[in-house]
């Protein structure tokens, strides 16, 4: 039964996009801050437990990265809705995670089953795209200052490894794609 604790907790993480986009959108940041890192503990756990006890499954898989996305996408758009962040920027986010999944929909229903492994560009793209969250948060919250200069480059950076996360999986994708066509009769 605790083997499923990591998908419980993940499920619990997806649960939290509502109270997440409801609290960005009342613009009340302290309490968004707070469940967006309540978001980030719950990912931290989920994934320690999985490795640490061998409870990692297929689903699990599937699962965290998939909660982890959809936090994302709705902290960006909510973020944008408001005003706080670029409307291009949010949409640069989830058009990265339209073409990902697309991909991953076409290759399962073309080629066959997949494994969802996170490339390391991926994980610094969502590193980025969190850290980048987390400081507007905390700014709009008032719990940091706002630093001249930092804003536009962290737009930047972020703007720059989802677009270059999104082309590199549809080159690895597309390649693996090629190779597994190639070899089936």
């Amino acid at each position: 039964m605790l083997r499923h604790l990591p998908n419980l907790i993940t499920a619990l993480r997806i649960a939290l996009v509502v109270p997440l986009c409801l609290l960005i959108l009342a613009q009340r940041w302290p309490q968004a801050l707070l469940v967006a890192a309540l978001a980030g503990v719950s990912d931290a756990l989920d994934g320690l437990l999985a490795k640490r006890f061998g409870w990692q499954s297929w689903v699990g898989g599937m699962l965290d990265p998939l909660a982890d996305k959809l936090l994302l996408i709705a902290a960006f758009v909510t973020l944008a809705i408001v005003g706080a962040i670029p409307m291009w920027l949010s949409a640069l986010v989830v058009g990265r995670d339209l073409v990902i999944v697309a991909g991953a929909i076409a290759y399962h229903a073309l080629i066959g089953r997949f494994d969802a492994a996170p490339t390391r560009l991926s994980k610094w793209t969502t590193v980025v795209q969190i850290v980048f969250v987390l400081y507007e948060l905390q700014r709009l919250a008032g719990w940091l200052p706002e630093i001249d200069g930092l804003n536009r480059p962290l737009i930047v950076l972020t703007a720059v490894l989802t677009i270059a996360s999104g082309l590199h999986y549809v080159i690895v994708w597309g390649r693996r794609a090629d190779v597994q066509r190639r070899r089936s009769p």
